[in-house]
């Protein structure tokens, strides 16, 4: 058995019932097979074998007091998984699914992401398994800062940087900065995604949606095509769904359908951004209160937004939410491009579909990484103490989504998998964090 091969039957034995982690290590280390198999370096270094577990894992219980005065219990996670290429980073999610499976998984394609960047960052994730919907702020409050008491103890600016994700919004992380200030009677970045009056970065906001739309308008042109004219769908409805449907608007394309839990809206006339901003950002409402604005648009209950004909589609909800079964209707409707705005929104069997199909497909890693890198950025102006401009930070951000492609293609071209960009991500990942954990010593 090969190398790859063996690690990965290791792997996948010493953590059982941990599908989204399985998953996660089996699409990375079957495209690094070719690659890692024929250089036994890696093999005689132990390189899979470290990078395949985690540093550290953190697991710790959260109490807090409701509006009720009842005791609430909740269990929160923080996995530090390779910190060879720099501190730890990755968000902080607030969702009822939140588990050790999930946490894992995010952490092994946030350490690939980040590597990628080429940003000194290491690859971590965390969470809880705490749902802020219908709660009050105080309530929201009294959660963060319980977390954090917990937290903090394992953070700072060179040892581990968390930022928002699913449920972790402006809110809820100058909640738990505030409270990581009192206790470690310090101020430093230590989060991401602040508020801009207390050290956080322009574009931090739009920076996932904005770069996910900069690398797909790059890798099209590779192919003679633009944004213009073309028809996007998006999944999703929060912070990453509505500033790229922002951005694709901006280059020419008409985004017509976004979604949320509940269901989609499609509006062939091309979605009311505004509108999408005022139902979930101020209103924190429903995307079927979108009828209200838009009375000609159509309002559909539970899943069947990929049914929509589109030429350019972007998961940009949640892991798993794009089937193989929709992956064919996307290419029989004529789908030409498809990118990762989520963390592995796109089954495995999905992403077989949209190969095979000659599909421009760009993955998560590699697609959804302008947030880290704007975090990685927003690291920089408080250690110097300057804030950038809007446009130094877009320019910044442009430039390092660029090189993203870059280094995919070349990776492609490198590994014989011209035009494969699952393949070229995960060895152009891999490549820079296998040389740092081999010249760093086993460790």
């Amino acid at each position: 058995m090969s190398y790859t091969r063996r690690v990965l039957a290791w792997a996948i034995q010493n953590n059982p019932n941990e599908p989204e982690f399985h998953q996660a290590i089996t699409e990375i280390f079957t495209s690094l097979k070719p690659f890692v198999d024929s250089r036994p370096e890696y093999e005689k270094a132990g390189i899979l074998e470290r990078l395949i577990e985690p540093e550290r894992v953190i697991i710790f219980r959260i109490p807090w007091v409701d509006d009720a005065g009842k005791v609430q219990v909740n269990k929160g996670y923080r996995v530090q998984y390779n910190s060879a290429l720099g501190p730890y980073k990755g968000g902080l999610r607030f969702h009822p699914s939140v588990s050790l499976s999930i946490m894992k998984f995010l952490a092994f394609e946030q350490t690939f992401k980040n590597s990628l960047t080429g940003q000194p960052l290491g690859g971590g994730k965390g969470g809880a398994d705490f749902n802020p919907k219908g709660r009050s702020d105080r309530e929201i409050m009294a959660f963060c800062q319980s977390l954090m008491t917990e937290l903090s103890r394992h953070i700072g600016a060179n040892t581990d940087v968390p930022a928002g994700d699913i449920g972790v919004g402006a809110r809820e992380i100058g909640f738990m900065y505030g409270q990581y200030k009192r206790l470690a009677n310090c101020v430093e970045g230590v989060f991401t995604g602040k508020g801009l009056s207390y050290g956080g970065s322009l574009v931090r906001t739009e920076a996932t949606g904005y770069g996910l739309i900069y690398l797909m308008d790059g890798m099209l042109k590779r192919r003679g095509e633009t944004f213009e004219g073309k028809t996007v769908v998006i999944s999703g409805s929060g912070n990453v769904a509505i500033n790229a449907a922002q951005k694709c608007t901006q280059l020419g394309g008409k985004v017509v359908a976004l979604s949320d839990s509940n269901g989609y809206i499609y509006d062939a006339d091309g979605i009311d951004i505004d509108a999408v901003k005022l139902i979930k950002e101020v209103k924190r409402g429903r995307l079927s209160m979108y009828k209200k604005h838009r009375p000609d648009s159509v309002y559909q209950d539970g899943r069947g937004i990929w049914s929509i004909p589109c030429d350019i589609a972007l998961p940009c909800a949640t892991q798993n939410e794009l089937h193989e079964e929709d992956a064919k209707i996307l290419v029989k409707n004529g789908c030409i491009a498809v990118g990762e705005g989520a963390n592995m929104p796109t089954t495995l069997e999905a992403t077989d579909v949209f190969l095979k199909n000659k599909v421009l497909f760009l993955p998560g890693k590699a697609a959804n990484a302008g947030g880290v890198s704007t975090s990685a950025l927003e690291m920089a102006q408080n250690s110097m103490r300057i804030p950038w401009t809007f446009e130094e930070v877009d320019e910044k951000l442009k430039e390092i989504m660029a090189n993203i492609g870059k280094s995919i293609d070349e990776a492609a071209k490198e590994a014989d998998f011209e035009g494969n960009f699952v393949v070229g991500a995960n060895i152009a990942g891999f490549k820079k964090l296998a040389e740092a954990m081999m010249q760093q010593g086993v460790v």
